[in-house]
């Protein structure tokens, strides 16, 4: 079968042309104007067909991101946070959050997890300042950059933060890259398998996952970019679909193959408003987090202890 290029697994499961999968559970809701997709792998064979981990994956779609228009990022923050929240492990008696914002900041498609940690609300240095508000939950976070930059592997810095701070759970924000180009900058994902950055473009780093890092690992990513060979594919995919034939995939694939052994290579493209989907998109991921994190807090509070 076709290798999928995408860190989707709504996708990962919509490539394999199946309406259903031994080891695999789907369903489709909407709310609010927003499309939910929640996909189960439940065993080790469905796992490997999809190349995603065992786990739960929830897509949150909503076309009007793009359009900016703010009754659709209300409606899908509420949601991200309401998923959050029941995705979170319980965290009383002051159990701290970890939220790692990962990417990097100055490549701009990149920058979700950092733009992201810059609008949250961190309180662990504080609670004993802000004791006389009860209910406040320690959070850390940090944007710890990339290896190349920093010369640190994500999961070098996030295996000794873990032991520092001892986290009830780890949150993983980051970019992704997405097969259909329609979900780049209007689909949320939610998973608690974990992330290995940088998968979706072929960089692949050490995962992020409750075995690697000894806490339970959630991970919110948002598409911002898609593979140009996969584009020239959807195209005469789409072409032969207007003409009444059958793609033929082993035709797509040698196409794929021949672009991307052409100089130079594998590209990545993305749009040419990703400066907006990116600020649109860490205001929605971070209210979220916000609010799924600190749910004793008013939304007036926490944009007061902001301020």
């Amino acid at each position: 079968m076709q290798n999928i290029r995408t860190d989707l697994a709504l996708e990962a499961f919509d490539g394999q042309g199946a309406s259903s999968l031994p080891g695999v559970d789907v369903r489709r809701w909407e709310a609010g104007g927003v499309t939910l997709t929640e996909v189960v792998v439940s065993d080790d064979d469905a796992s490997r067909l999809l190349n995603k981990s065992v786990g739960r994956y929830l897509t949150l779609e909503c076309g009007l991101l793009r359009r900016r228009d703010p009754d659709a990022r209300a409606a899908l923050g509420g949601l991200l946070a309401e998923e959050l929240s029941r995705m979170l492990p319980p965290m009383d008696g002051g159990a701290c959050a970890l939220v790692l914002g990962l990417g990097n900041r100055q490549i701009t498609p990149d920058a979700l997890g950092p733009s992201v940690v810059d609008r949250l609300l961190v309180t662990r240095h504080l609670i004993e300042q802000l004791a006389n508000l009860p209910g406040l939950r320690p959070v850390s976070a940090i944007a710890p950059g990339v290896l190349g930059v920093t010369g640190i592997e994500t999961m070098e810095l996030a295996e000794r933060l873990v032991d520092l701070v001892k986290p009830a759970a780890v949150v993983c924000v980051d970019a992704l890259a997405a097969r259909d180009s329609a979900r780049v900058g209007t689909t949320l994902q939610l998973t608690d398998t974990g992330i290995q950055p940088g998968a979706g473009v072929g960089n692949h780093r050490r995962a992020l996952t409750r075995d690697s890092v000894g806490a339970p690992v959630i991970a919110i990513g948002m598409p911002t970019v898609v593979h140009a060979a996969t584009l020239a594919r959807n195209a005469f995919d789409w072409l032969d679909r207007q003409r009444g034939a059958t793609a033929d995939p082993a035709a797509l694939d040698d196409m794929e193959r021949a672009l991307l052994s052409a100089a130079p290579g594998d590209m990545i493209v993305t749009p040419r408003e990703i400066d907006s989907i990116i600020q649109d998109a860490a205001g929605i991921v971070a209210a979220a987090l916000n609010r799924a994190l600190q749910p004793d807090l008013s939304d007036a509070e926490i944009a007061a202890m902001m301020d």
